[in-house]
C-alpha cells in the first residue's frame, strides 16, 4: 500500500500524507450489508451532551463484518477489497460456496480471487481463520477472540497483529500489540496475518477539516480554561498547568487506572510495556 504526498499548493496540501487507496478495487458497497448509522453528537435520550467534541461529520453508512468467521468448512473466494468508512483497516467481501456475501477485516496481502476458509483442519494461510489450537507457534495473527463464540475483539485496526508463543493446558498464550502477554482459551478463534493498511499510522490529515468529516469537535486544552473548569487551569498569563491530568482530576501520566480486583488479571502473564 502507497502513500501520497502533496505539492504545498495551499496551506491545507503542505503537510497532507493520506492513503493511494491503489489496494482498493471497488467504489461500490454490497448493499445487502449496508445498514444506517444514526450520529448522536455526543448527546444522551434527553438531548444533553455527555461526551464533548462529536458532532457533524460526513454521512456514512456501517458496513456489516463478519467477526466470528463460524462458516466452518465453506470456502469463500474474496471478490472486492473495499475502504470503510467506520474503521482503519481495509475489508474484504468474501463469497461463500452457497452464495452468502459477508465482509471480514482484510489482512494484509489478501488478493481479489484467493480462497480462504475458517474452522478445523484449515491450512495456515492468510484469512483463514482458525482455532488457537491449531495455529502454529509464532504465526501472527489478527481478529483475535477472547471467548470461544463471541467474535474478534482484538489486533483488528490497521497494521496490527499479535503473535502465538506457546500453549499451557487447555490456553494459548498470545503476545498483543501492547507488549502483554495473555492467555487465551484454545477454543477461541483468530485469523493469519495482520490487518491490512499497515501505513495508516503515517497519514496527516493536512487540515483541521479533515477532522471535522470525520465528526471531531475542537478540543480545548485544559490549560486554556478557567479553574473552575478544568484542575490546570487558571494561572496569570501562560503560568497554568500543574500535573498533567484529566476534567475529573484523574492523572493521564504514570497512574494506573485498571483495577487490581479485575477477573481477568488472573490471564495476564506479563503487563504491557510502559
Amino acid at each position: 500500500m502507497a502513500l501520497k504526498k502533496f505539492k504545498p499548493t495551499t496551506p491545507g496540501q503542505r503537510f497532507k500524507v493520506i492513503s493511494a487507496f491503489d489496494d482498493i478495487t471497488t467504489m461500490k458497497p454490497e448493499k445487502s450489508l449496508l445498514i444506517p448509522r444514526k450520529k448522536s453528537g455526543g448527546r444522551n435520550n434527553q438531548g444533553r451532551t455527555t461526551v464533548r467534541y462529536i458532532g457533524g461529520g460526513h454521512k456514512q453508512k456501517m458496513r456489516v463484518i463478519d467477526f466470528k468467521r463460524d462458516k466452518d468448512g465453506i470456502p469463500a473466494v474474496v471478490k472486492t477489497i473495499e475502504y470503510d468508512p467506520m474503521r482503519t483497516a481495509r475489508i474484504a467481501l468474501l463469497v461463500y460456496a452457497d452464495g452468502e456475501k459477508r465482509y471480514i477485516v482484510a489482512p494484509h496481502g489478501l488478493k481479489v480471487g484467493q480462497t480462504v476458509t475458517s474452522g478445523n483442519g484449515v491450512s495456515p494461510d492468510i484469512g483463514n481463520a482458525m482455532y488457537l489450537s491449531e495455529i502454529p507457534f509464532g504465526t501472527v495473527i489478527h481478529n483475535i477472540e477472547l471467548r470461544p463464540g463471541q467474535g474478534a475483539k482484538m489486533a483488528r485496526s490497521a497494521g496490527s497483529s499479535a503473535q502465538l508463543m506457546s500453549r499451557d493446558g487447555k490456553f494459548a498464550i498470545i503476545k498483543l500489540p501492547s507488549g502483554e502477554s495473555r492467555m487465551i482459551l484454545q477454543t477461541c478463534k483468530a485469523t493469519v496475518g495482520m490487518a491490512s493498511n499497515v501505513d495508516n499510522i503515517l497519514e496527516k490529515s493536512g487540515k483541521a477539516g479533515r477532522s471535522r468529516w470525520l465528526g471531531r469537535r475542537p478540543r480545548t486544552r485544559g490549560v486554556a480554561m478557567n479553574p473552575v473548569d478544568h484542575p490546570m487551569g487558571g494561572g496569570e498569563g501562560k503560568a497554568s498547568g500543574g500535573h498533567p491530568r484529566s476534567r475529573k482530576g484523574l492523572p493521564a501520566k504514570g497512574y494506573k487506572t485498571r483495577s487490581n480486583k479485575k477477573a481477568s488479571n488472573k490471564y495476564i502473564i506479563e503487563r504491557r510495556k510502559k
